[in-house]
């Protein structure tokens, strides 16, 4: 398929003339409308059958390129110099690499080491440059292909994803972690599980060999099935000694606040987080104490957590940031305000999180990260929860519970058919099926944004 092209041409002119050959993937070619008239039109091959798509540079130059180099940004490396180390003269290095910043793909100064880059050479030696190709966002390939008079034109190459639901599940021998990402689910689906079960399980304590899992969770995929990036959770179940449960994600129509329910329409969340940081071991209970600077036996108002400084620390619960400043002894401090007379406080803060006072905060928000400011001994969280405006013990406090769906009946009517959707999400017996997300929940399909 042979296409002519000039600089001036737009992204849309040439999606329409490579529409009927090229179905399911994009490809834009970016070029410099300062330029346009003073360059001639150029002749660009693209060696692809009328069935194959467009999903990496690979693909773009496979016709010329014979030899293929990887690098890998380093510290205190340039773009340019890593484009030399793999083989490029310096005046090939620079005409591809201005091609992308004037651009504007690429920033130099924001790229940061462990940019990943592929150059493609030909020619006598294999020593001509005719493309690079930088992936710096999942699913989209920037590349700076070479025309036949020398110059390079930026071209981004974005493939056509759509969504997936995946279903895993497997037995526990070690940890979650590990079962889960040994059939197939990433960091991410690790870090929703524990925070869908952040109310009721202690993972130290409360996992036992021999306990199961479930897992649904959406992936978007390109025209191959390659994994682009992953998705949220949709449904998490555990099976153990200490829990047997499930979840189910739903977001009600009223207040548009998503959350995961279980089978009766109970919510996950509970209104205040007990602890709201993670990987934390308890230093310091509420109650009276001997003092550690001062000496003296006096009441302790709040729980401490040991952990070590930068440690993020979390909104214990929906709120309002009622003030966020030094606050003598407490150094670096945090203040939410929530419903029915409640706040949280968080103290000893290293810095604070990106807000404001004034601003709401959604529960599991960083809002904080753990430091020693203020009259402490050592890195720490102190954490209070106080009851219109007097301390308590957060960690005997019988804490609301969180939406019951059941209460407002047309909600509950969405969320049975939100539920049956993804149960009737089928396992093989290998535990991973692969399922269209417009056929495993139907009501979302209209809703969702159109894929890159």
């Amino acid at each position: 398929m042979n296409i002519q092209l000039s600089r001036g041409m737009t992204s849309v002119a040439l999606l329409g003339v490579a529409s009927a050959a090229v179905s399911l993937s994009t490809f834009y070619f970016i070029g410099q409308a300062r330029k346009a008239e003073a360059q001639p039109v150029v002749q660009i091959s693209l060696a692809v059958p009328l069935a194959t798509t467009l999903l990496s540079a690979d693909d773009m130059d496979a016709a010329s390129a014979v030899s293929t180099r990887d690098g890998t940004l380093k510290s205190r490396e340039t773009l340019t110099e890593l484009v030399q180390n793999l083989g490029a003269t310096p005046a090939e290095a620079s005409r591809a690499l201005r091609a992308v910043y004037e651009a504007e793909l690429i920033d130099p100064r924001r790229v940061r080491p462990g940019l990943e880059i592929k150059a493609n050479f030909a020619g006598p030696d294999h020593a001509e440059l005719t493309s690079l190709s930088f992936s710096n966002e999942a699913g989209k390939q920037i590349l700076s292909k070479r025309l036949s008079d020398g110059e390079f034109m930026p071209v981004v190459l974005s493939a056509q994803t759509k969504p997936v639901a995946r279903r895993i599940s497997a037995t526990i021998d070690t940890s979650i972690y590990e079962a889960a990402l040994k059939q197939g689910a990433h960091d991410q689906q690790v870090v929703d599980f524990a925070r869908i079960f952040g109310y009721d399980l202690d993972f130290q304590r409360d996992i036992h060999p021999g306990d199961s899992f479930e897992m649904v969770y959406e992936e978007m995929v390109d025209e191959r099935g390659n994994r682009v990036r992953s998705g949220e959770v949709v449904y998490a179940a555990i099976n153990g000694k200490a829990l047997n449960k499930g979840y189910y994600q739903f977001t009600p129509s009223d207040d548009g606040v998503m959350d995961y329910f279980d089978a009766n329409g109970e919510a996950a969340t509970k209104f205040l987080m007990k602890t709201p940081i993670n990987g934390a071991r308890l230093s310091s209970n509420f109650g009276y104490r001997r003092h550690p600077i001062s000496g003296y036996n006096k009441l302790h108002k709040g729980t401490d957590f040991a952990a070590p400084s930068g440690t993020p620390v979390y909104a214990a619960g929906h709120g309002t940031i009622e003030r966020a400043n030094r606050y003598g002894g407490y150094g670096n401090y945090v203040r939410i305000k929530h419903a029915n007379g409640y706040s949280t406080a968080y103290a000893h803060l290293s810095r604070f999180g990106k807000f404001r006072s004034g601003q709401r905060v959604r529960q599991g928000d960083i809002i904080g990260y753990v430091g020693s400011t203020g009259a402490s001994t050592g890195p720490h969280l102190h954490y209070e929860v106080l009851v219109r405006g007097k301390q308590v013990n957060a960690m005997t406090l019988d804490l609301p519970t969180g939406r019951k769906l059941a209460d407002t009946p047309d909600i509950m009517e969405a969320f049975i058919q939100r539920r049956e959707d993804i149960d009737r999400l089928g396992a093989d017996e290998a535990g991973v099926t692969l399922v269209s997300a417009e056929e495993a929940f139907p009501a979302d399909a209209a809703a969702a944004p159109p894929a890159p």
